[in-house]
């Protein structure tokens, strides 16, 4: 494999890292639907142990606006009520001694901006970082011509497919933050 080819393939991946980094950033955004992936950073205590939300209890959403999170012991309830008040999502659980209920409140016009603030903030950091890569990679590339491992023609096309790659993965980022935007600002 030759150095531009070994250049691309590390490129590609770094920007494949940054772009699933975003969505998995966004997904944690709250919009008006319930979605249980808003629950994966609570963390449990299970006997001591700070436990992940999803390994000590059953979730699931069964309407548009209600999580349900039915623990695999009933003692267990009142500390799931608290370590999701502890999260501070902004959802008050509601406890009937078997399960818990999170009932999503319809969110207010205000706070819909806020979270497409927020968004495009991620997405503003994720451009960053793929220009980073970008800038890693083309110094990588100049420095090979300057060591004479490859030759000015190829440093050319080399840098055209970085920067071709890169607006790429800009548009990219583009298509996931306005499906975002349009997944929060509808009611």
């Amino acid at each position: 494999m030759s150095l531009e080819e070994e250049c691309m393939q590390e490129l590609g991946e770094s920007i494949d890292s940054s772009i699933q980094s975003l969505k998995s950033g966004l997904v944690k955004l709250r919009t008006g639907r319930a979605n249980i992936s808003i629950l994966d950073d609570v963390k449990v205590d299970y006997y001591g142990t700070p436990t992940p939300l999803s390994q000590c209890a059953q979730l699931s959403a069964p309407e548009p606006r209600l999580l349900t999170i039915k623990p695999w012991e009933k003692g267990l309830v009142s500390a799931i009520e608290k370590a999701i008040m502890n999260a501070q999502l902004g959802i008050n659980p509601q406890n009937d001694g078997e399960m818990v209920r999170l009932p999503i409140p319809q969110l207010t016009e205000e706070r819909r901006k806020d979270l497409v603030k927020q968004a495009r903030q991620r997405g503003e950091e994720c451009k960053i970082a793929v220009r980073n890569h970008r800038r890693t990679i083309n110094d990588m590339l100049k420095d090979a011509e300057k060591e004479k491992e490859i030759s000015q023609d190829d440093l050319k096309r080399a840098l055209e497919q970085v920067q071709n790659l890169t607006n790429d993965a800009v548009s990219k980022v583009d298509e996931v933050l306005s499906a975002k935007e349009a997944e929060i600002l509808e009611i």
